[in-house]
């Protein structure tokens, strides 16, 4: 097939740092190149892609000091995807709501993969009156907030098989926290119970502006009240098989509906447990005493800390493997190009040859 991804302009794809939209987006459009398709891919200049480049902005929004809006750079993004719509077989949207009015004319042929928590007041409404887009969903339990709409199917993320290898030998007896500084994410929690179970914990995190007062209020305080906190920064993804393979375990001790929560799925392919909070999608993604432990509070964490000795790493890997690879990802996006009724496939020409409708079919 002839694929169009439209990535978002905040990050480069693949983000050189921090950026979990357009990390989904680079390994959806490598595997989409390697199985054989054609496709271009919408993004900053500073992407690196097998696939034909767009390049929309010299530079990812995020790291270009001069930015101050970034609506007017996504404007030019979908100019530039509206010039070349003809031209593909499928359009594939991680931009959210913003490109919705503008495809309309040929919105039988996209699809959008909605990244973001989808309980916000304001998003009902809109989804309502773009009703008939299909839509992507990256776990079952980040639909529930929306109203009816036309869901394709619900596809979890995955990652290259050998992106990170797995650390089947003995940990260093640290825990892990990766992602971002924020109030959803609570830091806080993950440094009582480290503190608790008399680990160390090493954070690898970024923060945001609008996070740097939590920071500096909440956090910051514990990082120096602890002696066994380390608060590393940012990290790349060169970085990372290190930093979450020598782990006993990553802890994912969030308090918010996570749509996905691709870090979990990062620990898995190095063979580092989890240890996550029940919330969001954590059920959908962890299995409970293979993978790691899910649990209600911080008194269940601690303890499962302590029962990390009983799960077997390579197990671990094992879950990655059968449920979170890019290769399985691909195909199940490949599967739904093709059932969107405007594709031009040859099964969806076809069907509508036949006067049937391609209908939409849910995907794993």
């Amino acid at each position: 097939m002839k694929i169009a991804q439209i990535a978002p302009l905040a990050e480069s794809v693949p983000p050189r740092l921090y950026g979990g939209t357009e990390r989904i987006v680079s390994y959806l459009t490598e595997e989409l190149v390697r199985q054989g398709h054609d496709v271009t891919l919408f993004a900053s200049g500073d992407s690196v892609t097998r696939a034909e480049l767009v390049p929309v902005t010299e530079m990812a929004l995020r790291l270009n000091p001069a930015v101050r809006d970034p609506i007017p750079y996504h404007m030019i993004l979908l100019d530039a995807v509206r010039r070349r719509a003809d031209e593909f077989d499928a359009l594939h949207f991680h931009i959210d709501l913003i490109h919705m009015p503008l495809v309309q004319d040929f919105i039988d042929r996209c699809v959008t993969t909605l990244h973001g928590r989808l309980d916000l007041p304001d998003l009902p409404a809109f989804y309502r009156t773009f009703g008939k887009h299909s839509l992507v969903s990256i776990s079952d339990h980040q639909r529930l907030p929306m109203p009816p709409v036309n869901w394709a199917g619900t596809i979890h993320h995955g990652l290259p098989a050998d992106l990170l290898s797995p650390r089947t030998g003995p940990s260093e007896g640290y825990l892990a926290f990766l992602g971002r500084i924020s109030p959803e994410k609570r830091p806080d929690r993950a440094i009582r119970i480290a503190a608790r179970a008399g680990l160390a914990l090493r954070i690898a995190a970024k923060i945001d502006a609008v996070d740097r007062l939590y920071w500096e209020k909440e956090i910051a305080p514990l990082v120096e009240r602890y002696p066994n906190i380390h608060y590393i920064g940012e990290i790349s993804e060169a970085q990372k098989a290190e930093f979450l393979g020598r782990a006993s375990a990553l802890l994912f001790p969030i308090d918010w509906p996570e749509p996905f929560g691709l870090v979990m799925i990062e620990a898995m392919a190095c063979a580092t447990p989890v240890v996550a909070f029940r919330c969001g999608s954590v059920p959908e993604v962890i299995d409970h005493g293979q993978s790691g432990f899910i649990v209600e509070n911080e008194d269940e964490a601690v303890e499962a800390v302590r029962l990390l000795h009983e799960l077997d790493r390579r197990r671990v890997r094992a879950a990655f493997d059968a449920r979170f690879t890019a290769e399985r990802m691909a195909a199940d996006y490949v599967g739904l190009y093709h059932a969107l009724p405007g594709a031009r496939t040859q099964p969806a020409m076809l069907c509508r040859l036949r006067g049937e409708g391609a209908e939409l079919q849910v995907v794993g």
